[in-house]
């Protein structure tokens, strides 16, 4: 298997067994975090930001730099040509010039996907409008991985706003799979994952889901419970979003019905779903979760850029 030069646009774009070298190498990262800060050394990442990002821009930034390379790009589609009207294609065709490998977050579905078809060097999507989170959904995985042991025979529950929830799409997609994982989704009707997604599942995974409004039906029975907020800037009525804003809301005290070693995820930022006295529970992993995207990104960068991670014993 080898990554080198290989977009990732839609986290199937990867293999199972791609996808565990990925973790597998990242696993080494947290371990011995100051033995790869070299292996990039004279590449540089290219941030195409046309969206406001702060998590991923970030860890993608931290992770560059952690392995000894640079970063160059924006953060603001108005500080840029895009704000004259330059096209993507323009764009990447230019900044393939100027750096090694490409992350691009915009929002409009499909815009990264465009993007690799115009660049020559690896380009990663940072998040597409509603569609796809690729890299999210390796810092997902990677800390259900470490924190669960396994990646299969889960119980996980999606609760917020499934419709637009990017990070949800992708999560769901990939984890299906993997063998014997259950769905359980939770949401307002107005917010439930897309019809055409769950008959992807069935047709695909011979997934079915169990769909409902209430949380408290089924927190005593999940393995992961993956929190997400109801997203503002998705919805064309500040009306509704005033209406459904307030959906779920966890609390410590509805944890007490959950399994003593249930996860509890978001993919951040979190504005009211998680109250802030869940953080002292043993069971909040999205801090983690945070921490452990940075190495995700780490691995996954430096084998689509092919350098050399054998580190161990130096």
């Amino acid at each position: 298997m080898n990554l080198k030069g290989k977009h990732l646009i839609d986290p199937n774009d990867f293999s199972l067994e791609e996808l565990d070298q990925v973790f597998e190498l990242a696993d080494r990262m947290v371990d011995n975090r100051n033995a790869y800060g070299h292996v990039c050394e004279g590449r540089i990442l290219g941030t195409l930001f046309y969206e406001p990002s702060t998590r991923t821009r970030l860890s993608f930034e931290s992770a560059m730099l952690r392995l000894g390379g640079k970063v160059l790009g924006f953060a603001d589609a108005n500080t840029s040509s895009a704000a004259k009207g330059e096209s993507i294609a323009d764009t990447v065709r230019v900044l393939d010039a100027y750096a090694d490998i490409i992350v691009m977050r915009h929002p409009k579905e499909g815009a990264p996907k465009l993007a690799s078809e115009y660049s020559r060097i690896p380009v990663i999507n940072g998040g597409d409008g509603g569609h796809q989170h690729p890299t999210q959904t390796l810092t997902d995985l990677l800390t259900i991985r470490r924190l669960k042991g396994r990646l299969e025979k889960l119980t996980v529950a999606l609760c917020g706003d499934l419709k637009f929830g990017r990070t949800v799409h992708s999560l769901v997609s990939t984890l299906a799979r993997y063998n014997s994982n259950r769905f359980v989704f939770i949401s307002p009707s107005e917010l439930r994952f897309p019809e055409h997604l769950k008959e992807a599942l069935k047709e695909k995974h011979d997934i079915e889901v169990y769909e409902t409004e209430s949380l408290e039906e089924v927190i005593n029975d999940v393995d992961i419970l993956y929190m997400t907020r109801i997203q503002r800037e998705r919805f064309f009525n500040e009306a509704d979003y005033m209406r459904l804003k307030d959906s779920y809301i966890l609390t410590r005290s509805k944890l007490a019905d959950a399994k003593p070693d249930m996860l509890v995820m978001h993919p951040l930022p979190r504005v009211n779903e998680i109250s802030y006295d869940v953080d002292q529970d043993k069971r909040a992993a999205y801090f983690k979760q945070a921490e452990l995207g940075i190495y995700v990104r780490m691995a996954l960068m430096a084998l689509q850029l092919g350098v050399d991670v054998n580190v161990e014993g130096k």
